[in-house]
């Protein structure tokens, strides 16, 4: 459920992945909170860590108020340490914004949504 990156300085990036998540953006911001909240607030209390990105699978336009409120909310609760939330499937594009993440002390507080290009591109070329 949840993995460590080591940066430069002994910095430690904490990721949890969260699956699946219901369809409608208030039954997935439910959701969340009762089954991810605490083990976020968890990973954020041990002492190694100073940040932590939450992984969120792509959602909707709808879904976007309640998970910048996670991301801002909780980046205020933890301070000093970090809270980032990225919505994106495994591939190029997550993997690149997790490593811009780790590597970037000043970005908190953001939801980013990643779009995986290559995919795009093959299901263009599907239609």
């Amino acid at each position: 459920m949840s993995g460590a990156q080591t940066t430069g300085a002994d910095r430690v990036q904490r990721q949890l992945d969260v699956g699946l998540l219901p369809e409608t953006a208030l039954d997935a911001a439910t959701a969340f909170m009762a089954l991810y909240l605490e083990p976020a607030r968890a990973l954020l209390a041990e002492p190694a860590t100073t940040a932590l990105v939450i992984v969120l699978p792509p959602a909707p336009y709808d879904h976007r108020d309640w998970r910048l409120a996670l991301a801002r909310d909780l980046a205020r609760e933890a301070t000093p340490r970090r809270v980032n939330v990225v919505a994106g499937r495994p591939g190029e594009a997550l993997a690149a914004t997790l490593r811009f993440l780790a590597d970037a002390p000043g970005v908190t507080g953001q939801y980013l949504v990643c779009h995986d290009i290559a995919r795009a591109h093959e299901r263009a070329s599907q239609a």
